[in-house]
């Protein structure tokens, strides 16, 4: 299979990466990204780099070819700087390269959501992650795998606020708490998506939750 990737220089795209290039079954992998990210050392001549500019698709699109796209593709408010900022990167710079892949006769589509997401949210971030859901849904790829984790545990973490609501969630599911909200590692979403893209669900498949590690 010839995988796409955006969103590599983040906690699950990095991770992604060392799947892919441990996994026979994915013979070649194109790598879109503003900056250079880091590769596996093992089997790094399956990976090919682009730097490319989001903000131009047409510069681009005609890369997006292949099997599967899959997108990690995330930032915070405070890391692009404003709610706008934000959405042209978790909203418009996905869909733009969603919208490349069905141009360009790509198959299927997985994509990293969160928990809670809904376009009818009063909450910001959980809205935007609703409206990217439905936009991408509404491109019908013929397979369309969304993965909705609970809070990721990053190694190492890079935020002391996400340090603490992981530990927080963790301590509360000691007690049996919040169990379908219990933190999961970069790297097991990671598996979980390429596994997905290998199983050949048709149509919109959503995996949320706990349900994402034995999927």
């Amino acid at each position: 299979m010839k995988a796409i990737t955006i969103g590599s220089t983040g906690a699950v795209g990095r991770d992604l990466l060392t799947v892919l290039a441990d996994d026979p079954d994915f013979e070649r992998v194109d790598v879109l990204v503003r900056r250079l990210p880091q590769l596996p050392s093992e089997h790094a001549e399956k990976f090919h780099v682009h730097i490319i500019d989001f903000e131009q698709p047409e510069t681009w699109k005609s890369l997006v070819t292949g099997d599967v796209l899959f997108s990690s593709l995330g930032t915070s408010k405070k890391q692009a700087g404003g709610k706008q900022p934000q959405w042209r990167v978790d909203h418009d710079y996905q869909l733009a390269a969603a919208k490349a892949a069905r141009e360009n006769g790509v198959p299927k589509m997985v994509v990293i959501s969160s928990l809670g997401a809904d376009p009818a949210s009063s909450f910001f971030y959980l809205q935007m992650k609703g409206k990217i859901e439905k936009d991408l849904e509404a491109l019908q790829f013929p397979e369309l795998t969304i993965l909705r984790p609970p809070s990721l545990i990053r190694h190492p973490a890079k935020r002391f606020t996400e340090t603490l609501s992981v530990k927080l969630l963790q301590t509360l599911n000691t007690f049996g708490l919040l169990s379908r909200m219990k933190p999961m590692s970069t790297l097991s979403v990671a598996r979980a998506m390429a596994r997905l893209a290998k199983r050949g669900a048709k149509g919109t498949n959503i995996v949320i939750g706990q349900k994402i590690l034995s999927a």
